[in-house]
């Protein structure tokens, strides 16, 4: 691996680690920020210099902890900084933060009451895996400038209201962990597909979700959301090996190679989601979880429960109505009972404004399209699909269904 190739490697999987250890430092977001982006640029010289250290994250880590104390011990820094976040404390019953933990103290600190929930997971997002706006913005099915002055908004409240950099204690727990919850939820759905670049799966971002949804399981052990997330993320990832042929090319679920799934994952997915669906009330994660679970107990695609998975959809629009939600709904029933009624369901869909960009509506129609032997129309809605979606990987297979 080149240097270059390194620096890229290491942004997408150690970003999130070493911006959280600059933040411990700094207890400013966006001097840590400046911090780790000078690391980087310092870490493409010295490599290309001097070789790939053996730990590249360990080295921008130190790197930047370097610089973020740097500016700590100049007068200067203090007096034109924003105001900064305030000193950790241990609250009653709790212990202080592990250091192993800065990531988790991050999450938590960018997803404190005082933001809008949906700035708290943009944030967080962009603070975590180093996604940048049009990517948050794609994640989240609204404008890039909507995004970017959320994201810039988010920044200057957590400044002036001193959030401080912990993990919060029991009596603050309720409102916030289901804004990290989300948040890690769509660091899994980003990873899952990534909305832009040449490759369909971010790796990093899979594992990052992992390790997050294992600590907060790890913290709070008894909680029915998160093991019905840690549920969801396992389940979801034990499919990834077999979504892409050699060529990287999307693997269509009914044609994916099942003994390439991850069968540990799916059993330790399966279990937890049957914990999660015992919680009051059933978390959305729990029923996220479930419809993974029918897809990953099935031995076939052609044996694959559709109506359970069209009526676990139900339950959960009901308690979380969500146009992508609807969506998958909508394509479960295609799935079930034939292209013509999953096609109506789908058009029942299209005055949604919230779909109006998001390209797997289109693509849906095109397969339901297609196997009702309207070729023209679903090659129209393909290439609609193309044009709307970020990834090259998905744009390759949307038009070679069109040759």
């Amino acid at each position: 691996m080149t240097p270059d190739e390194a620096l890229a490697d290491a942004h997408r999987r150690e970003w999130g680690s070493v911006l959280a250890a600059a933040v411990r430092v700094t207890r400013d977001l966006d001097a840590a920020e400046e911090c780790v982006q000078e690391a980087y640029a310092q870490a493409l010289g010295t490599w290309r210099t001097s070789g790939v250290p053996a730990n590249p994250g360990a080295w921008l880590t130190t790197a930047a902890t370097r610089r973020a104390l740097d500016r700590a011990r100049r007068a200067e820094v203090a007096q034109r900084a924003l105001p900064l976040l305030v000193v950790d404390e241990v609250l009653p019953d709790e212990d202080p933060v592990p250091a192993g933990h800065d990531l988790l103290a991050l999450v938590f600190t960018c997803c404190h009451p005082a933001l809008a929930p949906a700035a708290r997971v943009a944030l967080t997002l962009r603070l975590l895996g180093g996604l940048t706006t049009p990517q948050i913005a794609r994640a989240f099915l609204v404008a890039e400038p909507t995004m970017a002055a959320r994201i810039t908004r988010a920044k200057k409240k957590i400044a002036a209201a001193r959030v401080p950099f912990r993990v919060p204690g029991p009596a603050e727990m309720p409102e916030r962990l289901d804004a990290v919850l989300t948040v890690v939820h769509l660091v899994l759905t980003t990873g899952h597909t990534a909305p832009d670049g040449d490759e369909l799966v971010r790796r990093d971002l899979l594992d990052r979700a992992l390790d997050l949804a294992r600590m907060l399981r790890a913290r709070f052990p008894a909680d029915a959301a998160v093991a019905g997330l840690l549920a969801l993320v396992l389940l979801t990832d034990a499919r990834s090996a077999a979504r892409t042929d050699p060529d990287g090319l999307p693997v269509l679920l009914a044609d994916q190679d099942r003994s390439r799934w991850d069968a540990a994952a799916i059993a330790e997915g399966t279990a937890l989601a049957r914990e999660a669906l015992r919680g009051r009330p059933v978390s959305r994660y729990a029923l996220l979880a479930a419809v993974a679970a029918v897809h990953g107990e099935a031995p076939t695609f052609a044996e694959t429960d559709w109506a359970e998975i069209v009526g676990l959809y139900d339950v959960l629009l009901a308690r979380w109505p969500n146009p992508v939600v609807a969506l998958n709904r909508a394509a479960a029933i295609g799935l079930g009972e034939g292209p013509a009624a999953g096609l109506a369901a789908l058009d029942a869909l299209a005055d949604d404004p919230r779909l109006a960009t998001y390209h797997y509506l289109a693509a849906a129609r095109g397969a339901f399209l297609r196997r009702l032997g309207r070729d023209d129309e679903a090659a129209l809605a393909e290439r609609e699909a193309a044009l709307l979606t970020g990834n090259a990987v998905e744009r390759e297979a949307l038009r070679s269904r069109d040759r």
